[in-house]
């Protein structure tokens, strides 16, 4: 890989919403990389906190995007229009990363100069206290597409993208307020393989009270992404029937559970696309 002598190969975006609290030990993980090619955009989305003041103190050692607040989505969608690099890193304004992290990506990308994804293994903290993934939750490595449809397996600060992929696949669906992620890499993966380095290079941090995975509701979202990769028609014949299935299995629970709360009409809806589903299959 090549790169402009004007521009890093390496893009970091991290988006930020009132994450006062903890957004400089995400941006001192970075700056602490034994890899220096890159630069760091931090994407300020329309925080009220001590955000603007936190930032101002890092000078030209980053650079700051601000807008009125969109989402994550648009945060890191603007992230990617603004960066330079050939390849683009996420930091989720809650996690770290440990020091070799964009070193071992980039060597992996040199030794596999046909790879468009790469992610690393994690480590889990909630609530201060280090926790084990579950089975079900284990990174796959390859075509991962139809293991990924049951639950997210891709986590955004772990991921090293060519920016070149966005063009093919598309960015961020701002018009999904959670669940995003899941939505892109189902994109990616029914069609390129997501590589996996078997280290745990970054360290995912959770149980606070402002995570959107925290949210009720969530697979109504991906119920949504489900059905417009069903509907794209890019899908194999495997792919399209566990994704069908995964849509229909989701429907039932969300709809059991709008029952539960006397939703009728919008159990009703669910069960409808479901239906729907099961004749085009």
């Amino acid at each position: 890989m090549k790169t402009s002598r004007n521009k890093p190969l390496v893009s970091v975006i991290i988006p930020t919403y009132n994450r006062g609290w903890i957004l400089t030990e995400a941006i001192d993980s970075v700056l602490a990389q034994d890899y220096k090619d890159y630069e760091l955009i931090v994407v300020d989305d329309g925080s009220t906190d001590n955000t603007r003041e936190i930032l101002d103190t890092y000078g030209r050692d980053i650079v700051v995007l601000r807008q009125t607040n969109k989402g994550v989505s648009a945060a890191r969608n603007r992230g990617i229009a603004q960066a330079g690099g050939q390849l683009v890193a996420f930091l989720d304004s809650d996690d770290i990363w440990q020091p070799r992290k964009l070193s071992r990506q980039v060597d992996f990308f040199k030794l596999n100069p046909d790879a468009v994804i790469n992610q690393t293994e994690e480590i889990w903290i909630r609530n201060g206290v280090r926790v084990n993934p579950k089975d079900r939750h284990r990174k796959p490595s390859g075509m991962i597409f139809e293991r990924s449809l049951g639950l997210c397996l891709v986590s955004p600060s772990a991921v090293m993208i060519q920016k070149t992929l966005f063009d093919a696949v598309g960015v961020f669906d701002e018009n999904l307020p959670a669940c995003e992620d899941y939505d892109l890499w189902l994109r990616i993966s029914c069609r390129y393989p997501v590589h996996l380095i078997d280290t745990p290079l970054i360290i995912k941090r959770g149980g606070h009270g402002d995570q959107l995975s925290n949210a009720a509701g969530l697979d109504r979202f991906r119920i949504r992404s489900l059905k417009k990769i069903i509907e794209s028609r890019q899908l194999t014949e495997s792919e399209y029937r566990a994704a069908v299935s995964t849509l229909q299995d989701k429907c039932a629970i969300y709809a059991g559970g709008c029952r539960k709360r006397g939703r009728e009409a919008e159990a009703a809806s669910y069960e409808a696309l479901a239906e729907s589903m099961e004749r085009k299959a």
